[in-house]
């Protein structure tokens, strides 16, 4: 587990905290907006089975899910419109959603850590972790939590639109969303410019 903090500790060690860790959920799917989250977790705080949300269950999330709440020194979760998805792009959409989240938070952070290769468009002292959400204590805590409230945010919306099964895939392109697409034709929560390469 001490490893998951090692990144971080080389920061904290250097002067610089507090330190957050941001990821997101929903880059990819079809449909629904993009959700990002930032977390500032106390230094060395051990949460048992901490990891990159794509790893775990989704039954392990959500447990997860309220200890990073109950436990974090603060957090902010926001999300990007499909609106704005296609106004802008995905990736633009993405720092939206993740400058949402950092300005939510109740301590104002020295340095972001940001999952992935790209932190141009964050308005604040930031730092790319590449593999981040499996590297880093603060990042994989931000993913679970923008994970899980995406998927709850596609379980409303598979009640709006029952017949796309957004419960079962979350917008993401599995055979049946792209079926029904075709057999209903989109929604207003589908991404119309992620539509464009089907056939």
């Amino acid at each position: 587990m001490t490893e998951l903090w090692s990144i971080e500790n080389e920061i904290y060690e250097s002067g610089v905290a507090p330190l957050c860790g941001v990821d997101e959920a929903g880059r990819g799917p079809l449909a629904g907006p993009v959700c990002a989250a930032a977390v500032i977790l106390p230094r060395g705080l051990v949460i048992e089975g901490l990891n990159d949300s794509k790893k775990l269950s989704e039954k392990k999330r959500e447990l997860l899910y309220d200890e990073i709440i109950e436990k974090a020194v603060s957090y902010g979760i926001a999300f990007a419109s499909v609106e704005e998805i296609e106004e802008n792009n995905i990736l633009e959409a993405t720092f939206l959603a993740m400058n949402r989240a950092i300005e939510k938070l109740a301590v104002r952070p020295a340095l972001a850590l940001i999952d992935g290769n790209r932190d141009k468009g964050i308005d604040m002292e930031a730092r790319c972790v590449i593999g981040g959400d499996g590297k880093c204590a603060d990042i994989a805590a931000a993913s679970i939590l923008a994970k899980v409230t995406r998927d709850r945010y596609m379980l409303q919306l598979a009640q709006q639109y029952p017949q796309y099964g957004f419960e079962k895939h979350k917008g993401y392109g599995t055979a049946a969303h792209y079926a029904a697409i075709r057999e209903y034709g989109p929604s207003p929560v589908h991404r119309m410019s992620f539509l464009r390469k089907m056939h």
